[in-house]
């Protein structure tokens, strides 16, 4: 059986996550998937949108998501060590330096194969798009004087 392991912040859920983790779930016989606590996101990205339990339950209904789990704070490789997954899949966006991963994680004596997924083309396959498209739509509105 291969574990396949991927994660995100998962903010606004769009089909950008959606093809992220459907080409991960085809890595492997399972698929695991870390969401970041709100914390880490403080830390890394920005404010969360939506709290961490919220965006929980949400990748876990997702179709090709056999597991779903709040990420750690601090040391990532924690979670990957108690997930111990086969293959880590990064998403074509995601900030990882593939190769300081593969030597961090075999310094570690973990044997696991890293692959970054293809690119997804959509008009609104990013959390910042969406609020970016919300924004100029309020904007255009509130100029018109529309009631929302």
């Amino acid at each position: 059986m291969t574990r396949v392991m991927a994660s995100g912040v998962f903010d606004i859920l769009h089909t950008g996550h959606v093809h992220y983790l459907s080409e991960a779930r085809q890595l492997g016989d399972e698929l695991v998937v870390v969401v970041a606590t709100d914390k880490t996101v403080r830390k890394n990205k920005h404010e969360p949108i939506t709290p961490e339990k919220m965006r929980l339950e949400l990748v876990s209904a997702l179709k090709p998501v056999d597991r779903a789990m709040l990420g750690h704070e601090g040391d990532m490789f924690g979670v990957v060590a108690e997930i111990r997954p086969d293959i880590i899949a990064l998403g074509y966006d995601q900030l990882f330096d593939e190769q300081a991963l593969k030597d961090e994680l075999v310094r570690r004596g973990m044997n696991i194969r890293v692959v970054r997924l293809g690119r997804y083309e959509d008009d609104l396959n990013g959390t910042r798009k969406i609020i970016r498209k919300i924004i100029e739509w309020h904007t255009a509105t509130a100029c018109k004087g529309e009631k929302e």
